[in-house]
């Protein structure tokens, strides 16, 4: 006989309550496990991929392996020391910007810019504080980060644990699925593979995305001689996970550096809109319906409302977990209102009868 709603209702909220609380005490022992969990289940696919090659589990898993560790040197010696230095040079010449800025607009509009008028003083406040302040707050990111993520984290720990999950990630699946409660099995198995479908579809998907029209911004950026090329694509790759941010904050700040860097060449200027256009037409026509699909379910006010809530929370640790945690709240919530549509709460007594 199974347990009274009330009875499961107890359990289950000391269940969330222990996970609130594991999280909000041990979110930096966590770290290098949540990493590797999430590498673990982003790969997953290509290891049963390799297996049903003929590959064995531990084979897949090895070659994997070889080949993450290929590319994470290459990345560190080609692409993560030029995106460094990009980003320190436009911090640099961002107060060049802002006086090239000034004197457009004072050659322009020589009305708004009249000596002691707001803009006047917002315009020249801005390039002090970016002057002054600019290399301190790139030092302050780099040392934070290094201070979150250590080398003993980033080289040791995490493809540690993310070698292991990933190893015994059927095995691990298979037992949580022979532990699941007998009464609620199939529901949880339901629920469990619309949280996967979902987080799939989202992560695997978007992020795949992401890596795309990141390197292809990157590329284009600079073939087409943007100086801070880089950088832009690694920002506008990285912020496409919310629909038309990353086109617009990285289209944006492609075409302002380019309207400085090439004022009168206006084919240049062109091309460096087209790159997003194209990227646009590409992401929206081809790469977000073949990689992503419609069935998503995670809407991006949603999922900013995650984020913010679990980065405040529980910090970085809580970023990680927003988007799964987010995700399995949405297949529930859906799944309540449909209990609920089906119930005679909602149906009344004749809706019920007819039924």
């Amino acid at each position: 006989m199974s347990l009274p709603v009330r009875e499961q209702l107890k359990y289950w909220g000391i269940a969330a309550a222990v996970f609130v609380v594991v999280l909000w005490f041990l979110g930096h022992v966590l770290l290098p496990f949540v990493l590797g969990g999430a590498i673990a289940y982003l790969i997953d696919p290509v290891a049963d991929r390799l297996e049903r090659l003929g590959l064995s589990r531990a084979a897949a898993t090895a070659l994997i392996t070889v080949a993450a560790v290929l590319v994470f040197v290459l990345l560190s010696l080609l692409v993560v020391p030029t995106l460094i230095r990009q980003t320190a040079e436009l911090i640099n010449v961002l107060p060049t910007l802002f006086d090239q800025l000034y004197g457009f607009l004072t050659s322009t509009f020589p009305s708004i810019l009249v000596e002691g008028s707001t803009m006047r003083q917002t315009l020249a406040s801005i390039g002090e504080s970016i002057q002054e302040r600019g290399p301190a707050l790139l030092e302050s990111v780099l040392g934070s980060a290094l201070s979150l993520i250590n080398i003993v984290v980033l080289l040791v720990v995490v493809p540690v644990v993310a070698v292991y999950l990933l190893l015994d990630w059927d095995r691990m699946i298979a037992r949580i699925d022979a532990l699941l409660p007998r009464d609620h099995v199939d529901v949880i198995r339901r629920l469990a593979r619309e949280i996967d479908a979902t987080l799939a579809g989202f992560i695997r998907g978007m992020g795949t995305v992401c890596v795309i029209l990141g390197t292809y911004y990157a590329v284009a950026l600079m073939a087409v001689g943007l100086q801070f090329g880089l950088v832009v694509g690694f920002i506008a790759g990285l912020l496409t996970f919310i629909p038309y941010l990353g086109a617009v904050i990285g289209g944006s700040l492609a075409i302002g550096l380019a309207l400085f860097q090439f004022w009168g060449d206006w084919t240049s200027i062109g091309m460096v809109a087209g790159v997003f256009v194209i990227g646009q037409v590409v992401e929206g026509n081809f790469l977000t319906p073949k990689l992503v699909g419609d069935s998503v379910g995670l809407h991006p006010v949603w999922l900013l409302l995650a984020l913010s809530v679990f980065g405040m929370l529980f910090g970085f640790v809580g970023m990680l977990v927003a988007v799964p945690v987010a995700a399995s709240l949405g297949v529930i919530a859906r799944f309540a209102v449909d209990q609920y549509l089906d119930s005679r709460l909602y149906r009344g007594v004749a809706g019920t009868d007819r039924h």
